[in-house]
């Protein structure tokens, strides 16, 4: 473990940025979205890097606040820096398994694993419903409630449901 700003641990750190939520999808952790990117921890600093979703979404400014805050008040006195980078790029790959366990328990249909797919094919596959499990599927609307999102219907249970988007 490396020492940091107040005696606090990169574990620390990690811990307290795991309770960070998503604005848009609250019962989600940034940590298990996978937007946290680098972190450095050092005497009286701490760097944590952000990979935002999408260029232009509207949460990103509430996200880089709410950590700011939150290191602050684990670390007082502390120099904190959020920086939003787009080096790597986030990808719907980096969603943990307990990040995609949680969108499935929430309704939602976690993104696909891409590995080597292009995000437009991914998004033409049958994606499972989040209530049934059935991959009688359709893309209903390429457009969510979000950029991130696409709305698809179950024909087995009849239920609307959106997928977060591959990308």
């Amino acid at each position: 473990m490396v020492s940091s700003a107040a005696g606090r641990t990169e574990a620390d750190i990690r811990g307290a940025l795991a309770a960070v939520t998503d604005p848009e999808l609250p019962f989600l952790s940034i940590v298990d979205l996978g937007i946290v990117g680098e972190l450095e921890v050092g005497p009286g600093r701490i760097r944590v890097e952000l990979l935002p979703t999408f260029v232009g979404c509207p949460a990103l400014e509430l996200i880089r606040s709410t950590v700011a805050e939150r290191l602050l008040a684990l670390a007082p006195g502390a120099d904190i820096r959020v920086e939003i980078s787009f080096t790597p790029p986030w990808t719907s790959d980096r969603i943990s398994a307990e990040g995609r366990r949680q969108l499935r328990l929430h309704g939602f249909a976690p993104p696909e694993r891409l590995g080597q797919a292009t995000a437009p094919m991914a998004l033409l596959r049958r994606v499972p419903c989040p209530h049934c499990g059935s991959r009688r599927t359709e893309l209903e609307n390429i457009f969510g409630s979000t950029l991130c999102r696409a709305i698809h219907h179950c024909s087995s249970c009849h239920q609307p449901f959106e997928q977060f988007k591959p990308i």
